[in-house]
């Protein structure tokens, strides 16, 4: 490691000051991906602001058909949740199937939507279920929140502050995970809330995580697995590397889609 200075705020607008007084610093939440690229030396930021003292950005509270994940909500408490559990069932069973207890004890689901890893979970359960992303400024929806490969539309000195998912009808996901880093070689979460139909697919982009639209016209007609029959998503724009080629992907996107609806209405 090399030396940098490390703060630990105590209030939000003290992070953002920091954050906005020191361009080139990094937020640390989980830390389960900034750590390991500091230490590879593939980042060196001068400056660590740490959230972790900061009251009021981690807990899980429903409100009417909402249900609200503060930014420093580790993977485990989203698991483990009653409240999601009864809410979002997916959502906690998503939440479990991150990384290893290590990781799923020690990340957030601030830092897994900042980082925006083209093969995170998270990133897909917000556009598949079409949340809004909180910060110390504005709300964004997660349509407009996710702008390419480890790439977001947050500012400088904005930080993530919570999570707000509209409670489905319908929901399920379905991973074909690396089963060395547990990520997603092919993640796909389809959600259905009333004419709304959204099927987020990660893993599999070259410009991280996105909506197949032309399996969600297929599934507004009829909510159900028979819909995506002869339905593929072209390998153009797809990953190809050792663990698969785009064609693969694509493939893949194809039959974990007909899973994940099958799943969503209980066959």
């Amino acid at each position: 490691m090399y030396s940098f200075t490390f703060h630990r705020p105590e209030t939000l607008r003290q992070a953002a000051s920091l954050l906005s007084k020191n361009a080139d610093a990094k937020i640390l939440a989980g830390g389960h991906m900034l750590l390991p690229t500091m230490k590879l030396r593939l980042a060196n930021p001068p400056q660590l602001i740490d959230l972790s003292r900061i009251e009021g950005l981690a807990g899980i509270q429903q409100s009417g058909r909402s249900l609200a994940i503060g930014a420093m909500t580790r993977h485990a408490d989203v698991h483990a949740s009653p409240v999601v559990q009864q809410a979002i069932p997916v959502l906690a069973k998503l939440a479990g199937m991150i990384g290893d207890p290590a990781v799923r004890h020690m990340g957030t689901i601030g830092g897994s939507i900042a980082n925006n890893d083209p093969s995170a979970d998270y990133p897909a359960a917000c556009l598949g279920l079409g949340a809004t992303i909180i910060t110390n400024k504005r709300r964004i929806a997660a349509d407009d929140f996710f702008t390419g490969m480890f790439s977001t539309a947050l500012e400088p000195a904005e930080i993530i502050t919570k999570v707000s998912f509209p409670v489905p009808k319908k929901a399920a996901y379905q991973k074909f995970r690396n089963q060395a880093s547990r990520y997603a070689l092919v993640g796909v979460f389809v959600a259905k809330r009333g004419s709304d139909i959204r099927v987020a697919v990660t893993g599999a982009g070259s410009n991280g995580v996105f909506r197949v639209k032309a399996f969600e016209e297929a599934l507004k007609k009829r909510f159900a697995p028979k819909s995506l029959e002869g339905l593929t998503v072209p390998a153009t724009g797809l990953n190809g590397d050792i663990h698969g080629s785009a064609e693969y992907r694509a493939h893949l996107i194809a039959v974990l889609a007909r899973r994940a609806v099958a799943e969503a209405v209980g066959k």
